[in-house]
C-alpha cells in the first residue's frame, strides 16, 4: 500500500481521527496527498519550492490537520519543531534542511548564524535555526494533537515531553517580550507576526534604513510575480532588522530587539497575543491532563485578555488594532496603527472577550471593511476601503486559510454557528476549487501564491472533520463576559 493509500484508510479503532463524516471524498483524498508530498520524513513543509524548510506557525496548522490522517504523523510534526527550542525559550520561526541547498531560501541559515550569534541566548548547536519567532499556537496544536487520539498520545507520553518545553516558550514571551510593560508580548520583526506584509507595519517600518539592495538576493522571486510579492524596499527594511537583532546576539530588551534608538520595531499585535491566550487556556487543559491543577494558567489568560482589551481595543474602528511600541505617544506607551486587518478580528478565538465587544467584532467584520458573508469569498487580510488595499499582494488584501479558520473558530466559540457554518463552507469550496492554493483574491477566490499549500489541506482537513465538534474540542473555559 502507498503512503498516501495509508492516510487516507479507514479505521474503526479511530473513527473520529480517520473519518469525516458525509464528506466530499475528493477533497479529503486531495489533502491528504498535498501532505504527503510535503512531508519530509520528520516534519511538512508548507511548499516545495517555495518555503523548503520546517516554518514554526505553519506546523502547529498541519499538526491540526494530520491529527485526522495520523495522530502519529502530527506528534512528530510539533516534536520535531520543538526540540530546535531555543535555551531561552524561544521557538525559532525556521528549522533549516541541511541538506536544502543555501541558495533556495533567503534568509538562509548563513545569514541568521544562529550557533553563533544566538549562542548567549541559547541556540540549539545541532541544527540551524533564524533567530526570530512566529505566533504561539503551539500548545492549541498539541492540545488538538492529543484530543485526536489520547490512548495513543498517553501511551507514547506525548503531553509530558511538550508541556515543559510549550511553557518555557511561553515564559519567554510573556517576561522577555513585554516590551511595553503592559503584559502583551511583542514582536520585534513583521516576520514574527506571520502577516508579513500587512500595511500595519509600513509606518513602524518607515523608520527602519533598508540594508542596500546589492546585499541580499531574493529567492522568493523565482515562485512568484514580482507584483504579489513585498517590494525591495519593504524587503530591505526586513533585513536590515533581522541583520540588528542578529548582530545584538538575539537580545530582546534594551540593546537587543526592543530596539537602539528610533529604528527599532516593536509592536503589540492582537492576533499574536489572542493566540497566545488561547494557548495558555490549552496548556491550562494540558496540566489538567498530565494531573497538575491549571487553575493559574486560566487566571493569566483571563488577566492577558484585559490587557489585550486595555491596550488594543479601538472602539473607534470597531475592533483591535496593533500598537506601536516605538511611536511618540502623551503617555509614553506607543500609539495605536491606525489601520484595520484581519489580525484584530482573530481575538474572537477568545472565550472571555466581553460581550460587546464580540458584537463589534462581528459587526466589522461583515461590515464594508472585511465583507464576510457580503461581499468577499473569504475574509481580506486587510481593509477593503484602506487606501492600501490590493487584492493579491502578499497580506496586503488576499484571504488566507489560517485567518479563515481561525476566525470559523473565533465564530463557533462564540456561539455564532450560522456565519461559522458559512465561512467553514467557503473555506472548503475554495481549497478544492484552488488545488489548495497559499491564498486567494477575497472577491473571487482566484488562487494565489503556491498551490499544494501545506496549512491550506490541513486545515481544509480539520473542518472536513470537525463541523460538529469543534466547540467541544475548544471549549476553554466558561462564556463569554456579558
Amino acid at each position: 500500500m502507498d503512503r498516501t493509500a495509508q492516510l487516507i484508510s479507514r479505521s474503526a479503532e479511530r473513527s473520529i481521527a480517520y473519518d469525516p463524516p458525509g464528506s466530499p471524498p475528493s477533497l479529503h483524498v486531495g489533502a491528504a496527498r498535498v501532505l504527503e508530498g510535503n512531508w519530509t520524513g520528520a516534519s511538512t513543509v508548507p511548499s516545495r519550492g517555495l518555503y523548503p524548510h520546517q516554518w514554526s506557525w505553519d506546523s502547529a496548522f498541519i499538526a491540526i490537520g494530520l491529527r485526522h490522517l495520523s495522530p502519529l504523523r502530527a506528534q512528530t510534526e510539533l516534536e520535531t519543531l520543538l526540540t530546535a527550542q531555543w535555551g531561552d525559550g524561544r521557538v525559532p520561526h525556521i528549522v533549516f534542511n541541511p541538506s536544502v541547498p543555501l541558495d533556495a531560501y533567503f534568509p538562509s541559515p548563513d545569514f541568521w548564524r544562529s550557533s553563533t550569534a544566538g549562542r548567549t541566548a541559547g541556540a540549539p548547536r545541532t541544527v540551524q535555526t533564524s533567530g526570530i519567532v512566529q505566533p504561539p499556537v503551539h500548545a492549541l496544536a498539541a492540545w488538538l494533537v492529543h484530543r485526536a487520539d489520547p490512548g495513543l498520545s498517553r501511551s507514547r507520553g506525548f503531553l509530558a515531553r511538550v508541556y515543559p518545553r510549550l511553557a518555557a516558550w511561553h515564559r519567554y514571551l510573556l517576561h522577555r517580550r513585554d516590551l511595553g510593560g503592559g503584559g502583551l508580548a511583542s514582536v520585534v520583526h513583521p516576520w514574527e507576526q506571520g502577516m508579513d506584509n500587512s500595511p500595519a507595519w509600513d509606518l513602524p517600518l518607515s523608520r527602519v534604513t533598508p540594508a542596500p539592495a546589492r546585499s541580499f538576493r531574493r529567492a522568493d522571486l523565482d515562485h512568484g510575480a514580482a507584483e504579489d510579492r513585498p517590494t525591495d524596499l519593504d524587503y530591505g527594511r526586513y533585513v536590515r532588522l533581522a541583520t540588528d537583532y542578529r548582530d545584538a546576539g538575539y537580545r530582546d530588551g534594551p540593546g537587543g530587539g526592543r530596539g537602539a534608538g528610533t529604528g527599532g520595531f516593536a509592536v503589540e499585535d492582537p492576533a499574536f497575543n489572542a493566540l497566545l491566550i488561547a494557548s495558555e487556556h490549552a496548556l491550562a487543559r494540558i496540566a489538567a491532563e498530565l494531573g497538575a491543577p491549571g487553575t493559574a494558567r486560566h487566571a493569566r489568560a483571563e488577566r492577558l485578555t484585559e490587557a489585550l482589551v486595555e491596550r488594543l481595543w479601538d472602539p473607534a474602528s470597531g475592533m483591535f488594532l496593533c500598537r506601536d511600541l516605538r511611536a511618540p505617544a502623551p503617555d509614553g506607551r506607543g500609539a495605536l496603527i491606525p489601520e484595520r486587518g484581519v489580525s484584530g478580528l482573530v481575538p474572537l478565538l477568545l472565550p472571555g472577550l466581553p460581550r460587546a465587544i464580540v458584537s463589534t467584532l462581528l459587526h466589522t467584520a461583515s461590515g464594508p471593511h472585511f465583507g464576510l458573508g457580503t461581499t468577499t469569498r473569504l475574509l481580506p487580510s486587510y481593509d477593503l476601503l484602506g487606501e492600501a488595499f490590493d487584492p493579491h499582494r502578499y497580506w496586503r488584501g488576499p484571504a488566507w486559510f489560517n485567518t479563515a479558520w481561525l476566525v470559523e473558530r473565533g465564530l463557533r466559540t462564540q456561539g455564532e454557528l450560522p456565519q461559522a457554518d458559512a465561512l467553514r463552507q467557503s473555506v472548503l469550496e475554495l481549497a478544492e476549487k484552488t488545488d489548495f492554493a497559499e491564498y486567494v483574491d477575497p472577491y473571487t477566490g482566484e488562487a494565489c501564491g503556491a498551490t499544494g499549500f501545506s496549512w491550506t489541506a490541513a486545515l481544509a482537513l480539520d473542518l472536513l472533520h470537525s463541523d460538529t465538534t469543534v466547540t467541544a474540542d475548544m471549549e476553554l473555559k466558561g462564556g463569554n463576559r456579558r
